[in-house]
């Protein structure tokens, strides 16, 4: 077996690229082709190390070779050569991701001594993807990467609690990764993988949510043509993801506690008790002790459904994941838009790390889509990111501070401090109110921006259109107490 690293040598000139062959051939296993066309089946047909081209391949073009080179699954190094050097050239050709460039005539040890670099330089970037995948399978389940230690006894109750049959509930900020948690204790449940329903409770009304879980019969209500199998039905022997439990309403959770409590349900139109086998993951990213206190859900199933509490740390909290995550996303993203991958550039990864991620993991994937998409260098740089990220407590939309809208941390920990601006030691603290105007004022913005449309909106706001309605209803009230002092315009004013 021949383990010789291989080279591909492109060019037009029959005496130059069988030159370049008896030159290297003692040390590097040589292919040589005369255009474009040849060195692609080679390129998709072997192994090759290192690709040598010609800039200019007669009619071909050596730049747009190099681009089909790199754009390969595994792509060589690839170093231009060309008898009409510039300056220009050769930086349009690193920015392409050529490793180096050289100008004819060549010197033979010194293309030998470039070829010899490049493969060292190739063998410590496998080496360091080979580490980086190692620390990703020391620090993950089933997709959930982590090694901060906030992760770690996350981690550990995942494998604890997925072979029980324990309802869990998953807390935590939008975008924090709650479904793949609830979708990673079910996989190690041994239960059957294709096993596992979700339901956004959020997305739906309550008449149509109640007929989605437990199903209905034909008649049971206008336009009820035929049976329906509800969701509890289609889960039965697996999982059941119930997304934003807080939003469901209270005649569905008398319904909700039944089914957790005695695992029969009964559809709509119907008396007859169907008997189920089924095991309740629920996610919120409000806080159901605080709904319990203010008579918003019933306590009775709050407790059935925090048998085993997952409380998910925001992104924020855990920093030293980001590059492992960031380079997971890399991955996954080049290969789903069909290009080549590319590592973080020196600049992105610092600007990432200072900033405060208020929409968690799901921005951090947005943020690293955007910059494989645009990148057009052999890295993702600072500049091909989104330019929110120089700013480290703003938002993509500019809207908010970090979890305004999810949390009041901030607020506690700076009483009186308006979102992005640092408190006044001296200053006297505000009242509660302060925030909540501070509040209305972002929701009054995304509407605006919106153009009134509270889908788009909420969207915005990284929240529930349902979640929008409730604040829109509680801040107009504040706003009605306060308006023998000011008479600012009312949020319910606000077309839909």
């Amino acid at each position: 077996m021949n383990d010789q690293p291989t080279v591909l040598i492109v060019d037009d000139e029959k005496h130059t690229r069988d030159g370049l062959r008896l030159s290297l051939e003692d040390d590097f296993d040589c292919y040589v082709a005369g255009n474009a066309a040849e060195a692609m089946e080679y390129l998709q047909n072997d192994h090759i190390d290192v690709m040598l081209t010609d800039l200019r391949l007669g009619e071909d073009d050596g730049m747009k070779l190099l681009d089909a080179a790199l754009a390969l699954p595994k792509p060589p190094v690839c170093i231009m050569m060309t008898a009409y050097g510039s300056v220009d050239t050769a930086v349009e050709a690193m920015r392409r991701g050529a490793y180096h460039f050289v100008t004819k005539p060549l010197n033979l040890d010194e293309v030998e001594l470039l070829i010899k670099r490049a493969l060292r330089s190739r063998t410590l970037e496998h080496e360091n993807v080979a580490l980086k995948q190692q620390v990703e399978r020391k620090f993950s389940i089933e997709g959930i990467l982590g090694q901060a230690e906030v992760m770690k006894p996350i981690l550990d109750t995942i494998q604890q609690v997925a072979p029980s049959r324990a309802t869990v509930l998953i807390e935590g900020e939008s975008g924090t990764g709650k479904e793949l948690v609830a979708r990673a204790i079910h996989n190690l449940s041994g239960r059957p993988k294709a096993n596992i329903v979700a339901v956004h409770c959020a997305a739906l009304s309550p008449q149509i949510l109640e007929s989605e879980l437990f199903g209905h019969e034909k008649g049971a209500f206008t336009g009820a043509q035929e049976r329906r199998i509800g969701r509890f039905e289609q889960a039965n022997g697996g999982t059941l993801f119930l997304d934003e439990i807080g939003e469901i309403d209270a005649s569905t959770q008398v319904k909700l506690l039944r089914a957790l409590g005695e695992q029969t349900i009964e559809r709509v139109g119907s008396s007859k008790p169907i008997q189920i086998n089924v095991r309740v993951i629920a996610a919120t990213n409000r806080d159901l002790a605080k709904m319990v206190e203010e008579g918003k859900f019933r306590e009775d199933l709050y407790w059935r459904l925090r048998v085993v509490t997952i409380k998910l740390p925001p992104l924020r909290a855990r920093k030293s994941d980001i590059s492992i995550l960031a380079d997971h996303f890399l991955r996954d993203l080049a290969k789903a838009n069909g290009k080549a991958y590319k590592p973080l550039g020196e600049d992105a990864l610092p600007a990432m790390m200072n900033y405060d991620w208020p929409g968690n993991i799901r921005e951090l994937r947005a943020a690293i889509e955007h910059g494989v998409v645009m990148s057009n260098s052999n890295r993702v740089m600072l500049k091909h990111l989104p330019s929110y990220l120089l700013n480290p407590h703003g938002l993509g939309i500019g809207l908010r501070a970090p979890s305004l809208l999810a949390t009041k941390d901030a607020a506690a920990a700076a009483p009186g401090a308006a979102p992005g601006t640092t408190a006044d030691p001296g200053a006297k603290p505000k009242s509660d109110l302060d925030i909540t105007e501070a509040e209305h004022q972002l929701i009054l913005t995304a509407l605006q921006r919106s153009g009134n449309n509270r889908t788009v909106a909420a969207e915005m706001l990284g929240m529930s259109r349902r979640t929008l309605q409730r604040k829109l209803k509680d801040l107009n009230m504040v706003r009605t107490h306060r308006r023998r002092v000011t008479t600012p315009a009312s949020p319910e004013s606000t077309p839909a």
